[in-house]
């Protein structure tokens, strides 16, 4: 089967005309080599390896042959335009013959008139052009309007998670506040102001525990002050040891915290530390140790973040000493420690006497005895 037959078409763009049948081209394909275009039916009448231009002689494989885009180019622009144009030539012909058509009676009227046949075939393309379009407008709506409601969707559920995500941000922030002032009102009611502060250690099983599986390796005391504007102190506890003594020493280190009144005080810290573990029996065999600051350490200078890196004394003491069933130390699952500077340079001889004064006396009461106790001894 060859092209399209037409009158006058001469009147029509050569493009749409086939070199070989010189009629409208039928199912055309493309000659990569030229970009000549000619029927697929007068295409497959020539045998030839190549294939050669009728119009610039150029040869083309039959592989490099364009067929995949010939449906797409039924629906373009240029070639419903040719068509449309061509039916229109065809009106014009038939209406000079004063040919009454009547397309629905081409079956029984006219039927041999060969102008009549060649618009039925064209009438016949522009419906399958029609229901083309029509079912392309449709699939297109109809992507476009699965497209809006898939999107919709998709920001219907990142707003619900943008709205649930502030709102567990919010509750997040909420608990910090909590917690934040919690820690303030718990620090405020044991806060301690003459430089001495005595540490309730509860639940010391439980704490190894965690200090041992190293899911909590130290626990810190809430914090304390050498003066109401005075140092910001506390003490580091590691249950298990730290660095060298890991697994072998119970670690104790004092650390400065950044305070209000900085500005005003005096930096390095120079003043000696003293802890004491506290026997819980009548013969209070307290362990006793003190260091004084390595000035040239960062620990001691003016703190610059919220805490300065904890110093002290690793080995404080043994572990299998408080880990031993029945020991002095801990009674009823509880440790006390205290931990006191001493900004009075009080004799190491009397530390031991200072340390055995009944904790639950006012601290200028202690500080009374201990001064009486060393005007004593030195008589």
């Amino acid at each position: 089967m060859v092209g399209f037959d037409a009158k006058n078409l001469h009147f029509l763009d050569t493009k749409c005309i086939c070199p070989v049948c010189l009629l409208i081209l039928r199912d055309p394909v493309q000659l990569t080599g030229c970009g000549h275009r000619q029927c697929q039916t007068c295409l497959n009448v020539e045998q030839e390896t190549t294939i050669k231009c009728r119009q610039c002689q150029t040869e083309t494989l039959p592989i490099d042959i364009i067929r995949s885009k010939m449906k797409d180019h039924y629906l373009t622009q240029q070639h419903q335009h040719a068509v449309v144009k061509a039916v229109i030539q065809m009106l014009s012909q038939l209406n000079d013959r004063q040919v009454d058509i009547d397309l629905p009676r081409t079956t029984t009227a006219g039927a041999c008139n060969p102008a009549t046949i060649q618009l039925e075939k064209f009438y016949e393309v522009l419906n399958i052009l029609a229901n083309g379009m029509e079912i392309s407008t449709n699939h297109e709506q109809r992507l476009s309007n699965l497209s809006l409601s898939t999107l919709t969707e998709e920001l219907s559920t990142v707003k619900l998670s943008i709205e649930e995500s502030i709102a567990f941000l919010e509750g997040v922030k909420h608990n910090q506040d909590l917690v934040s002032l919690q820690e303030k009102i718990d620090d405020s009611q044991y806060a301690s102001c003459d430089g001495t502060f005595l540490w309730k250690i509860k639940n010391f099983h439980d704490k190894t525990i965690d200090a041992q599986s190293e899911r909590e390796t130290s626990i810190d005391s809430p914090p304390f002050y050498s003066s109401p504007t005075g140092y910001k102190m506390r003490a580091r506890l590691y249950l298990n040891g730290d660095g060298n003594a890991r697994r072998t020493h119970m670690s104790l280190f004092f650390a400065l915290m950044q305070g209000e009144y900085d500005a005003i005080i005096k930096f390095p810290f120079t003043y000696k530390v003293t802890f004491c573990l506290y026997d819980q029996t009548p013969q209070q065999q307290h362990i006793i140790d003190s260091f004084r600051p390595d000035i040239k350490s960062s620990s001691f200078q003016r703190p610059r973040s919220d805490m300065n890196i904890a110093a002290g004394i690793p080995k404080f003491i043994p572990l299998e000493i408080v880990q031993q069933e029945g020991n002095p130390y801990v009674r009823d699952d509880t440790m006390f420690i205290k931990i006191m500077v001493d900004f009075g340079e009080i004799p190491k001889t009397l530390l031991p006497y200072a340390l055995s004064l009944n904790s639950g006396l006012p601290s200028h009461v202690q500080q009374t005895m201990i001064d009486i106790e060393a005007k004593k001894r030195s008589e």
